[in-house]
């Protein structure tokens, strides 16, 4: 196998290692975690030896990292263990508008996130567990503004919203302006995986609407929202055991598709 960078990220493509080592006894399809232990038995120790280095210089990417996996279909920073099924090869080709279609939007109500999993096998379990995946990373300010100035111009905020949390968020993001402004979707601990995620929901102070709908939209969600916040091991254990899942959406495998030599690009250059 080679070593380049190329090689490298696609190795965090198809094992994006938030630290491994949890058997969940989970039927992996196709995909298994001893995938390259014959053709490339330190790719674990690779992918780990890069991320950190990668997270060490932008923590940032820790959540890339996790939305990257989402999208191919989301390091110490903490988090749950668990082993990696490998062995997802590459699609030979992309979708931008199916990409745009299937992935949930910061502002889609809870009935389409939840009809959006589902068309791709994932549960309501899912859809609460790996929206914690927002324990880490940024948004726009693009992306919540709606929920700091209402329709009707009297500058009142989301009623969901505490009102000390919104009016921090409005310094750094206006009403016209500074769209690219970025803000952590956990300002208690951003660079943590943890399960303050769940907590600032219950406190009112959930960034995109995307997250606050889970706690208010359905009886369902919330008694797994307070769940969470309540016991961070039983968030960490449904976490490995919805990564798992999503990385079983119809995975190619075999002859199927292709292992890019660089990401960016199929192995013919196109």
């Amino acid at each position: 196998m080679a070593t380049s960078m190329g090689s490298l990220v696609l190795l965090c493509l198809v094992s994006p290692l938030l630290l491994p080592s949890v058997v969940l006894g989970h039927p992996w399809g196709g995909l298994f975690p001893q995938f390259y232990d014959h053709s490339c038995p330190k790719a674990k120790e690779i992918v780990q030896s890069i991320v950190a280095q990668a997270v060490a210089k932008e923590t940032r990417m820790a959540a890339s990292l996790v939305r990257l996996h989402f999208h191919d279909c989301f390091v110490k920073v903490g988090g749950p263990y668990w082993d990696v099924p490998l062995g997802r090869r590459d699609s030979l080709g992309a979708s931008i508008q199916g990409s745009n279609n299937d992935i949930p939007a910061p502002n889609n109500t809870l009935p389409t996130i939840i009809t959006k999993f589902k068309r791709l096998g994932l549960n309501v379990v899912d859809v609460v567990a790996l929206s914690g995946g927002h324990t880490i990373g940024m948004s726009r300010c693009t992306s919540f503004r709606q929920r700091l100035y209402n329709q009707t111009g009297n500058g009142m905020a989301d009623s969901t919203l505490d009102v000390s949390y919104a009016a921090q968020l409005r310094q750094g993001c206006p009403r016209s302006g500074g769209d690219n402004n970025l803000f952590p979707l956990d300002f208690v601990t951003p660079a943590k995986f943890d399960n303050f995620y769940y907590k600032n929901l219950l406190a009112g102070k959930g960034l995109l609407s995307s997250d606050e709908v889970l706690l208010t939209k359905r009886a369902e969600t919330a008694a797994l929202v307070k769940a969470y916040a309540a016991d961070v091991n039983l968030f960490f254990q449904h976490f490995a055991q919805s990564m798992v899942n999503m990385g079983n959406i119809s995975p190619q495998t075999g002859s199927q598709g292709e292992i890019r030599k660089n990401c960016r690009k199929l192995n013919n250059g196109h």
